[in-house]
């Protein structure tokens, strides 16, 4: 049985000086996943990264940590207040929506709302799309070489961890993401001529 309390002040020592501040990782036995984690919200000065702990040992010491640090990079890479077309779109439809309530135009209303809720749409997909998730892994490879590890030696132990990570949680197949992370990955590890095409990174 996993020592959670050892295990976390660990896994603690791993992650980058400005990361310990921002996440808080705890065990919950009851969690169908090996990690989670919500989206982080921007009023939330700490973020939870909670482990099932029993089917966390199943993985590698090395799986662990790149898993670990992959989530992390996502968590703090994610920026909701940075300023970019849909959230500015999203700050406009809502400001919109306030203001055509006060004027009681119901028509303005539904088109201000509709304009907010389509740039909130695309603010959650850029932040749990392809890119993003690939994105994360690569500065979790980053991390890693500064843990240690070499550049090809992160790349693979974070593509045995994508797999072994479905394969412990009983899932049939990778979602799509994670097939085109592990492509990434090997084609980062050298066990694969070709990446992702380029279209997925824009």
């Amino acid at each position: 049985m996993v020592n959670s309390n050892r295990e976390i002040s660990r896994l603690l020592e791993l992650l980058p000086a400005s990361a310990r501040i921002k996440v808080r990782l705890k065990g919950n036995p009851a969690q169908t996943h090996i990690i989670e984690s919500d989206f982080p919200l921007p009023w939330k000065r700490t973020q939870p990264i909670t482990f099932n702990f029993d089917l966390w040992s199943q993985l590698s010491a090395a799986q662990q940590d790149l898993l670990l640090l992959h989530q992390v990079c996502w968590l703090t890479r994610v920026q909701l207040l940075k300023f970019d077309l849909y959230q500015g779109l999203a700050a406009a439809g809502l400001l919109g929506t306030v203001l055509e309530a006060v004027q009681l135009d119901a028509i303005g209303v539904v088109i201000s709302g509709s304009l907010s809720a389509f740039a909130g749409t695309q603010i959650w997909r850029n932040s749990h799309g392809p890119r993003a998730e690939i994105e994360a892994d690569e500065a979790a490879i980053a991390v890693a070489q500064r843990r240690g590890y070499s550049q090809l030696e992160a790349a693979r132990h974070l593509a045995e961890a994508i797999e072994a990570t479905a394969r412990i949680e009983g899932r049939p197949s990778l979602s799509f993401s994670e097939l085109l992370r592990l492509q990434n990955l090997k084609a980062i590890a050298g066990l694969s001529p070709t990446g992702v095409p380029n279209s997925v990174r824009q």
